[in-house]
């Protein structure tokens, strides 16, 4: 009996560790947002998405009749209501390129709010929404 209770409570302690997947995974599309206080409607002639598996996100350019474009990639963590996100890939010239952005998140239902002030001072509120 003595040597089954070993195992037993390995297998619990390792049982107990929560592997949770990140409330971020999954495929968000952008809905729009404010910059410095101005709205800012999402693009009628494409789509922009974002896929995030629980540490690194890309960000895709959905185009009808194109084909789709990853222009950005990066990691990310979360702490609490903060998520740090690191770009470490852009296909244009970006000042944030292995910089660190800190973003307020909450996701109410389906939508994904981010709010930041970038390096450049900009204030931004965007809105994704999870996609089925």
């Amino acid at each position: 009996m003595q040597k089954l209770f070993l195992p037993v409570a390995v297998i619990l302690l390792l049982c107990s560790f929560n592997s949770a997947d990140s409330p971020l995974k999954g495929s968000w599309e952008y809905r729009g947002g404010i910059i410095n206080g101005k709205l800012d409607a999402a693009p009628t002639a494409y789509k922009l998405q974002r896929d995030y598996d629980n540490e690194h996100y890309k960000a895709k350019v959905i185009e009808e009749g194109e084909k789709t474009q990853i222009y950005e990639k990066g990691d990310y963590q979360l702490k609490d209501d903060t998520c740090f996100e690191t770009q470490t890939y852009c296909m244009q010239e970006s000042k944030l390129l292995n910089k660190t952005i800190k973003y307020n998140y909450t996701i109410s239902n389906d939508t994904l709010k981010l709010l930041s002030v970038l390096p450049n001072g900009n204030k931004v509120e965007d809105y994704w929404v999870k996609l089925k």
